[in-house]
């Protein structure tokens, strides 16, 4: 099973997470004003989900690893979960470069 972007609303913004097969969220969008914004996004990470130069391997102040994914224009379009290790975090960029072309996207706004 592939991938697909799950759109939806927050409020009166809207945000998309980007999910594995097995549902989990490997990438979680920011927020939008717009519904069409939104959508740019969603084509921005499938653009740039393949280029390794746009990942930024980051480490929180607790010690945990996680990743930014960022356009050409160096703008933030998402990033993943608080992982237990390096390892599992490079597992989770892997991911979002298998997952980020899918053309699957589930509206659910």
């Amino acid at each position: 099973m592939s991938g697909y972007y799950d759109l939806k609303r927050s409020g009166d913004q809207y945000m998309f997470n980007l999910k594995a097969g097995n549902n989990e969220v490997i990438l979680t969008s920011e927020r939008y004003t717009t519904k069409a914004s939104a959508q740019d996004g969603i084509a921005s990470v499938r653009q740039n989900s393949q280029v390794d130069a746009r990942y930024q391997l980051k480490t929180a102040s607790d010690g945990s690893p996680y990743f930014t994914l960022s356009a050409a224009n160096g703008q933030a379009i998402g990033r993943s979960e608080m992982y237990s290790s390096a390892a599992a975090r490079d597992k989770g960029v892997a991911s979002v470069k298998a997952n980020g072309p899918t053309p699957t996207v589930k509206d659910n706004t």
